[in-house]
């Protein structure tokens, strides 16, 4: 029998109880010779003691294997849990590989993170990660591959085995490494010989960490973005009052300010940036803002135009359906849609027209300084087009997002030839809840200002 046992990080109020009886029964401890200090008093005489070095973790994997098969009931310690950074790992492999039916029990033990945790009194409030520095067993390039994910992931990082006599240069990468993604004033404290009675913790921040204040008898823990210090504490909250977003607007809030992280926000106009982020709202398909393009000012212009009470004449009913009526309400706007009138109908029929083109040609007639918005069809954005080329109407603006095959981008194409605001979601794209979406991105521009700095 093998009963691997985590001791803690070091004397006996960190060691459990189970684990205490487990290191009175044995007639045989095994482990590194440093450790044996901290179970003074609970050997039992007559045990056999086996104190190795510290890289010997395979030989004494190997003695207990041994020992355990003529038939003593064997003790390997370690240092912290016996299954993190210590000698359960190796001895449940050699265990394995031997082919002897050995029995095996890992007793756990209080862990240096864990420790450094109650000592620092909340830091391990939210997700944590810990990871060793030492690249005895595992390759360099394989532990830069894991700080470079727990610094991007904002984990509280606990740094085992952070730095010896000839490992000296890592913990100033992995250092170098939280900087890009963490703030200077990230809190970090240095705990040097946990439980032990030369315990010390110092406070620093990652900016400050002096590399050459740590051992190998030392953790380093380094905060998340939101850890802070409380007199000689470090606290990282666990999110509860950042409440999650539950209403519409706080919902819609959130998209926006994701969004807005996503993307270069300093490449593009203000205005532009405002219509690009509402229809990325909309898709969910942050590509969105290549499909979109306006003339100068655009979406500046039609709020200056909507703010004032200017009308709105639409193709669809979708479109003015989907136009926020606050919005309308507030500024006394009217949305007008002729798709369905009688008017249309017969015009339709007539001029073998479709009866959004029908609709929109009539309403051109009462409405010729309105802002137009085409969210369906390419032949009403035609028959808008050409009607400001002939010098028929004077639109306020134009937004163009039919959507389809037929004729779509040649109508798009006529749009740009015009010398008025216009705005226009590109190739086949678009629809109705596009063209709803950019006559409100114009509305709001207003308060793009909480969302960009730009």
């Amino acid at each position: 029998m093998i009963k691997v046992i985590g001791i803690g990080p070091g004397g006996h109020d960190y060691l459990l109880p189970v684990a205490q009886k487990a290191i009175q029964e044995a007639d045989i401890i095994i482990g590194y010779h440093y450790y044996f200090q901290f179970i003074t008093g609970l050997i039992k005489e007559g045990t056999v003691c086996i104190g190795k070095e510290l890289s010997e973790e395979e030989k004494r994997a190997e003695i207990a294997i041994e020992k355990a098969i003529e038939g003593y009931s064997v003790v390997v310690i370690g240092s912290g849990d016996a299954g993190i950074y210590s000698m359960a790992s190796i001895v449940y492999q050699k265990a394995a590989a031997s082919g002897e039916d050995i029995s095996l029990e890992t007793i756990p033990g209080i862990s240096a993170f864990v420790a450094a945790g109650s000592k620092l009194g909340a830091v391990l409030g939210h997700d944590f990660c810990c990871i060793s520095l030492s690249d005895l067993m595992t390759p360099w390039k394989t532990i830069q591959k894991r700080i470079e994910a727990a610094a991007w992931g904002d984990f509280v990082t606990s740094v085992y085995n952070p730095k010896s006599v000839k490992r000296y240069w890592q913990l100033n990468k992995l250092k170098a490494i939280f900087l890009l993604h963490r703030s200077p004033e990230t809190p970090v404290a240095i705990c040097y010989q946990l439980g032990r009675p030369e315990e010390k913790i110092t406070l620093t921040t990652l900016a400050d960490l002096n590399t050459e204040d740590v051992d190998m008898f030392s953790l380093v823990v380094i905060g998340n973005s939101q850890t802070f210090q409380y007199k000689n504490h470090l606290v990282t909250p666990r999110g509860y009052l950042n409440r999650k977003p539950e209403t519409g607007l706080e919902i819609q809030q959130e998209s926006f300010r994701e969004i807005i992280g996503q993307l270069e926000t300093e490449k593009y106009p203000r205005d532009f940036l405002w219509a690009a982020i509402r229809c990325i709202h909309t898709s969910g398909d942050t590509d969105y803002i290549k499909y979109l393009s306006t003339s100068d000012k655009a979406i500046t212009f039609m709020h200056d135009y909507l703010v004032q009470g200017g009308t709105i004449v639409t193709d669809v009913t979708m479109v003015q359906a989907g136009i926020t009526r606050a919005f309308t309400e507030q500024y006394g706007n009217q949305v007008i849609c002729m798709l369905n009138s009688e008017e249309t109908l017969a015009l339709a029929a007539e001029e073998g027209l479709t009866r959004s083109q029908a609709g929109i040609k009539l309403a051109a007639k009462l409405y010729p300084e309105a802002l137009f918005v085409i969210g369906n069809a390419p032949t009403a954005l035609i028959e808008i087009a050409d009607q400001v080329r002939q010098g028929l109407i004077h639109p306020a603006g134009i937004i163009g997002a039919p959507v389809g095959f037929v004729n779509v981008i040649e109508s798009k194409e006529r749009l740009k030839m015009l010398t008025l605001p216009y705005v226009i979601i590109e190739e086949k794209r678009g629809g109705s809840n596009f063209a709803a979406t950019l006559v409100n991105a114009a509305f709001s521009l207003d308060t793009a200002g909480n969302y960009l700095v730009n």
